[in-house]
């Protein structure tokens, strides 16, 4: 009887400590409490303007979200180190060219040399800029939307510059495709001519 006590203790400490460590948490509460490997997909009314991301890409040339204002843009935080982000590069490759007259795809390198992504790119014929943010700075300026949780992490912003999804983990295309195939339908053409 003595023995029974213990053991129903740590079956009990199991079973709480393996609730918390699967992917079972899919959901989102709000559309601002994720884990990882899910989607939240910001209600219009309830979405928080993207912030602005200036810097320099991975030749040393400025860089700016400004520059891309009234487009749906695709920002991926993503290193070359990183085994989800050379997953999920060809889908990302492959959604820049077929989208590449209406949506922006820009990168946020993380804890990368610049050589090692500019490599990484070419490996993956990924051709759109990419902001070089070794020390994670510009990532964390989406604190007060939907911060990142883990790399890669994916945003998707309006045309009218607000954050309107975020993907967490690798991303897939049927996915991503139709975060973006609804913010164009929103916007009209798809051109940052007008939508709510």
């Amino acid at each position: 009887m003595s023995l029974l006590r213990p053991l129903v203790a740590v079956l009990a400490c199991l079973a709480v400590v393996a609730g918390c460590g699967g992917a079972g948490n899919s959901g989102s509460t709000g559309g601002y409490v994720s884990s990882d490997g899910t989607v939240t997909i910001v209600d219009p009314k309830d979405r928080e303007t993207a912030p602005d991301l200036v810097g320099v890409d991975l030749d040393g040339e400025p860089l700016s979200t400004d520059d891309f204002a009234g487009t749906v843009m695709v920002v991926n935080v993503w290193g070359s180190w990183c085994p989800p982000c050379r997953a999920e590069a060809p889908v990302l490759k492959e959604l820049s060219d077929s989208y590449a007259d209406d949506v922006q795809f820009l990168g946020i390198v993380n804890r990368s040399k610049d050589a090692a992504a500019t490599a990484f790119n070419q490996t993956y014929g990924i051709t759109y800029p990419s902001f070089s943010d070794e020390g994670g700075s510009l990532e964390l300026r989406f604190v007060d939307s939907l911060p990142s949780q883990a790399i890669p992490t994916t945003w998707v912003i309006d045309t009218e510059g607000r954050v309107a999804a975020r993907i967490l983990d690798e991303v897939d295309a049927s996915t991503l495709g139709g975060i973006i195939d609804d913010l164009l339908a929103e916007s009209g053409s798809g051109t940052g001519e007008g939508g709510s």
